[in-house]
């Protein structure tokens, strides 16, 4: 079988965790790149050894070899670049989040079914292995009906700077940016119940910190210390249709005592937490069980679930199946995310 032909559009950070699995995958041939930064991408394509590199992303699109997408640019770029893929006849991996509003999630949408291609959301997330283990247990019904999850993602200095802390760029902080992930995966593994109302709370109290010294942290390429425009943190409660609810909360920077990432879980039989470790409480023999799975992965393996989430990418396109986190899980987390801003601006509730 021909490999399948993929580019990759945006060969900043996250691009390399694309790269990376693409080149671990036999099925693959990674044949362009594309970034403004003309040195950035040759320096991409001199590493992953693509045939083909572009500074114009809709050069690229125009190219009849290249059959699948990665991007992975800034998040304003997202729908753009995604619409003009799908109508150019190609496949679409988009990283998270979708895009930055609900109207622009539409458009992709209809983008997707016009062209009979696939879009993938990159919800990575999901695709790890300890996940999978415990959405299959979900599905046999092990844990019962799950009413209640609780996220955190808390990081207390942490704002990338540059397009990260650049509103129009990002469309927010923390909330779209790492409470995506919690927010998603948490919704997931409930069953995706549909969403109802949110209330959430926004706070622009310490920016990027750029005076704290002797402690160093990932910076984005455009980092400007001046140039913040994000929130610092976020909390919120989501209510679903079927009664069950989700607290998160999530942090650029904070004065917390350490990081914190814990993503709990809670049914009528049992429950799970996936952060900071995979733990299964289950009721057996009249008393309650901490049951810690075998698997290769402790808690969340990044680079593994990178690499899952290329590989079912690709054995989509080969396939013609629906992807794990189609267009319509994309759109739906926008709603979301849009009304949990949306919520903390109004200072209100806000009805979906």
């Amino acid at each position: 079988m021909k490999p399948v032909q993929i580019a990759v559009i945006g060969t900043g950070s996250i691009s390399a965790s694309h790269l990376d699995s693409y080149k671990n995958n036999p099925k693959v041939n990674i044949y362009a790149v594309c970034d403004l930064n003309a040195e950035r991408a040759q320096a991409a394509a001199d590493k992953y050894g693509a045939e083909k590199v572009y500074t114009d992303y809709r050069e690229l699109l125009a190219d009849a070899s290249i059959e699948a997408v990665s991007i992975c640019t800034w998040n304003n770029m997202h729908a753009e670049i995604s619409i003009a893929a799908l109508e150019a006849g190609k496949h679409v991996l988009v990283e998270k989040p979708l895009c930055r509003t609900v109207e622009e999630a539409l458009r992709v949408q209809e983008a997707v079914e016009k062209s009979g291609k696939l879009l993938q959301v990159g919800f990575v997330r999901r695709y790890d292995t300890n996940a999978q283990l415990l959405r299959a247990m979900a599905d046999r019904g092990e844990f019962g009906e799950i009413y209640f999850a609780k996220a955190s993602s808390i990081r207390r200095l942490g704002n990338p700077g540059g397009w990260f802390s650049d509103i129009e760029r990002s469309g927010g902080g923390p909330l779209i940016d790492i409470g995506v992930h919690a927010i998603d995966l948490c919704w997931y593994m409930m069953g995706r119940p549909k969403p109802v109302s949110v209330s959430a709370n926004t706070y622009h109290k310490l920016g990027n910190r750029s005076n704290i010294e002797h402690l160093s942290f990932y910076q984005a390429a455009d980092y400007d210390a001046a140039k913040n425009t994000v929130e610092d943190m976020a909390n919120a409660l989501i209510r679903f249709e079927n009664g069950a609810s989700l607290l998160v909360d999530v942090s650029f920077t904070l004065h917390a005592k350490s990081d914190e990432a814990a993503i709990k879980l809670y049914g009528e039989k049992g429950g799970f937490e996936i952060d900071p470790e995979t733990v299964i409480v289950t009721e057996q023999n009249n008393t309650i069980l901490n049951v810690y799975p075998q698997t290769d992965n402790k808690g969340f393996h990044f680079a593994g679930a990178f690499q899952n989430e290329i590989n079912h990418f690709i054995e989509c396109i080969i396939s013609g199946e629906q992807p794990l986190s189609p267009v319509a899980d994309g759109v739906e987390m926008m709603k979301i995310l849009v009304s949990l801003y949306e919520s903390a601006a109004k200072g209100a509730e806000v009805r979906l």
